[in-house]
């Protein structure tokens, strides 16, 4: 079986869509019931990673019943379009505050090549629109039919970004968190904030955690990256690197720092929080998540979201 491709049992396929040709930084999920559901596509560059992965796992262009993201960010929806095309009798689900840019990408991709500026090209890509007619948009809750009486049954979650959803499986107890519950680092099983602007609001992003503990999910399963166990562990290790975070950021404002300085500044409060900052990591796994889940960005989306409440 092809590396990008790892059963976790269930029917479920763990797929490592290689986003900008880096492994373990961005998955997908296919879970392979009687109406097949692709859950996270990735990027648009990640698409035909994708579809050589279902096809080995014997899912055709007519075999796909829907594709699901948490949310819209490009890391996670970029292929969408590409995807839809790919697989023409697949539905499309995502939160009703992001299907709007599904069908029309253009206002997205206009500000995410201001932050990425050419960069975007290499890690992206462009999302393509998909057919109004080919989406169903849910809100704060949404049903998934996967055949044979399994479902997945989304939950509206922001606080990361404001069209996020969850999905719990019905039959597994698995629970997709995208980006809501943080990043899990595989490497060194270390859980880091992902905070960026301009949607990223802290109370908000800690209630989003506590709905998900009262689904009571048997796994996690991260979009960045991997399934994880230790539920409980590990969405109340999510709470506390927000709060811990924000505190830094916050301390940082408030003795009037800079954005370069106010990084630093919280990554010398954080280091010794995570493996991944340690000398005997290997520095090419520590910039991949770097790429991902940049320091900066945290930061930025921090202080944003502070701003808002001054």
């Amino acid at each position: 079986m092809d590396t990008t491709i790892t059963p976790l049992g269930g029917d479920v396929y763990e797929i490592d869509t290689r986003m900008a040709g880096y492994s373990g930084i961005t998955a997908g999920y296919l879970i392979l019931s009687d109406r097949p559901c692709l859950v996270e596509p990735g990027t648009s560059g990640s698409a035909p990673t994708v579809q050589a992965a279902l096809t080995e796992l014997g899912v055709t262009a007519a075999d796909l019943a829907t594709v699901v993201v948490t949310h819209i960010h490009l890391d996670h929806a970029g292929g969408v379009g590409d995807i839809a095309a790919m697989y023409p009798g697949a539905e499309v689900v995502v939160h009703e505050k992001g299907a709007r840019h599904l069908v029309s990408p253009e206002r997205l991709m206009r500000s995410a090549r201001r932050v990425y500026g050419d960069a975007l090209d290499v890690l992206f890509g462009e999302l393509k629109p998909t057919d109004a007619a080919r989406i169903r948009a849910v809100d704060d809750t949404g049903v998934i039919d996967l055949g044979g009486g399994r479902r997945l049954e989304s939950h509206y979650s922001p606080g990361h970004a404001k069209h996020h959803v969850g999905l719990m499986d019905s039959a597994t107890g698995d629970l997709y968190v995208g980006d809501a519950a943080g990043i899990y680092l595989q490497e060194t099983a270390d859980v880091r904030p992902a905070t960026p602007p301009p949607d990223f609001d802290l109370d908000t992003a800690l209630g989003s955690l506590r709905r998900f503990a009262s689904l009571q999910p048997q796994r996690l399963l991260f979009a960045h990256y991997g399934p994880v166990t230790a539920v409980e562990d590990t969405l109340e290790r999510s709470a506390e690197e927000l709060r811990v975070w924000v505190d830094a950021v916050r301390d940082a404002r408030d003795a009037g720092l800079d954005v370069d300085h106010a990084v630093e500044m919280v990554r010398e409060r954080t280091a010794h929080r995570y493996r991944i900052t340690q000398d005997d990591i290997d520095p090419d796994v520590a910039a991949k998540y770097q790429v991902l889940n940049s320091d900066e960005s945290n930061v930025v989306g921090i202080m944003h979201a502070l701003s808002q409440h001054a």
